[in-house]
């Protein structure tokens, strides 16, 4: 086999193999069955990982276009950031993160403030996003006094109880509604007329003063790769600072180089009072934090011996060793100008699929697109075809009508075009039938 074949995918087994199907008959004895989708055809067991490739227990090779839900932007298993976790396991796995930290937070903190949009300067470490956003809505409640919400429909901000007030996706509160506060003014998420998006703003303001923070996702992710029209984010700006309310950026998916910027945020110009982020973080294990502004941050008292809001894996020293080598990464590889002059050519090349039967719209910024299908059903099997082919996507949006790609940055162009060809192969083969 060839080196430039050693580099795309390769089938050996039926998918899923014999030692996937094994491992998920495991799974659906002992794993909560609200967690893992189980099918005939879906899904595989991961056993390695390296770059924009990943391999599964039977031996078979997939492009991944998802970067494991946008974790894995310098790649899976990086040599430097898996060199950096190594080296602080010889020396301190665990510290004692709010009571005695580590060395290697306080180096991470500093070398956020510096990363980070306009005057964010503290932050608060977390093991998941959910936390991130909780933590937010927690300073935007002690920085105002006030206890209510602005959010939009299509958001995704995690599935704690906290975050389920903020979400923006039905099926995840509905069952959980009898513990959901009902805090929040819901919004629609606008793809064209941003005027109007921020007179819907501003009404809900003037409605109800007791608006402690609106939350938004710069482009909404989960949501189906929503981008809002130009000026609204700036809008929004605006009415938070004439009402008195804080203005939160949710960038877990988007933070770190996905967008060709550093963050989202930084497209429009415009500096929230509090950024969450997380995901791409670590590189893969597990980090998120909430990046504020020191005057709102600063709500926050004082520790007099006994946090207010902690964990016990806060600013773990394996997670942010693993941070800072991402970040140095990101630097070392020049990865946000590699995605900003990349994004033209994969954009274009997704644009000519709308010409296929059941695909209705490809939008995206940077190395975050979608296709939009007519009907779920439609990017269900898209996803488990391209699975069988050799290629790993997301079904996304609301309804799930939407199919996200998200590569790693890392992908070289033969792999992200030998991944889209197998995509449209997937297309062609419903043309066919």
């Amino acid at each position: 086999m060839s080196v430039a074949l050693d580099r795309l995918e390769r089938i050996v087994t039926p998918i899923p193999g014999p030692r996937s199907l094994a491992l998920a008959s495991t799974l659906a004895r002992y794993e909560s069955q609200g967690v893992t989708y189980l099918s005939a055809a879906y899904p595989v067991f991961w056993r390695s990982a390296r770059g924009a490739l990943v391999t599964d227990v039977d031996g078979n090779r997939f492009i991944d276009l998802t970067a494991a839900f946008g974790v894995a932007n310098v790649g899976h298993t990086n040599e430097q950031v898996a060199a950096a976790v190594a080296a602080q396991a010889r020396d301190l796995i665990h510290g004692m993160g709010d009571v005695h930290p580590t060395e290697v937070k306080a180096l991470l903190l500093e070398q956020l403030a510096a990363l980070a949009p306009g005057d964010l300067q503290k932050t608060y470490l977390t093991t998941g996003g959910a936390e991130a956003v909780e933590f937010a809505l927690k300073t935007a409640l002690l920085a105002t006094g006030k206890s209510r919400f602005i959010a939009y429909a299509g958001a995704y901000h995690g599935l704690s109880l906290g975050t389920l007030d903020v979400i923006g996706i039905p099926k995840f509160r509905t069952p959980f509604a009898a513990l959901i506060a009902e805090r929040t003014t819901w919004l629609p998420f606008p793809l064209t007329h941003g005027a109007v998006a921020l007179a819907q703003a501003r009404s809900a303001f003037e409605r109800d003063p007791h608006i402690a923070a609106l939350i938004v996702e710069p482009v909404q992710g989960r949501g189906g790769v929503i981008i809002p029209p130009a000026g609204f984010l700036a809008g929004l700006r605006r009415l938070c600072d004439e009402f008195g309310a804080l203005l939160i950026f949710d960038e877990i998916y988007t933070g770190f180089g996905r967008t060709g910027a550093m963050f989202a945020c930084e497209h429009a110009g415009v500096v929230p009072d509090l950024l969450c982020v997380g995901k791409a973080l670590a590189g893969g294990v597990p980090l998120a934090a909430t990046i504020g502004r020191p005057a709102v941050m600063d709500a926050w008292p004082k520790s007099e011996g006994e946090a207010l809001h902690t964990a016990t894996f806060i600013g773990n020293p394996l997670a942010c060793a693993a941070a800072l080598a991402t970040l140095d990464e990101i630097a070392r590889l020049d990865l946000l100008a590699r995605v900003r002059d990349r994004t033209p050519a994969f954009a274009a090349r997704l644009a000519r699929l709308r010409a296929y039967p059941h695909i209705v719209d490809t939008r995206g910024i940077g190395f975050l697109h979608a296709l939009e299908f007519d009907s779920a059903a439609e990017a269900n099997r898209i996803v488990i075809e391209a699975l069988a082919r050799g290629v790993i996507v997301l079904q996304s949006g609301p309804t799930g009508t939407s199919i996200t790609l998200a590569p790693p940055l890392v992908i070289e162009d033969d792999q992200l075009a030998r991944a889209l060809d197998l995509v449209e192969a997937c297309l062609t083969s419903e043309k066919e039938q």
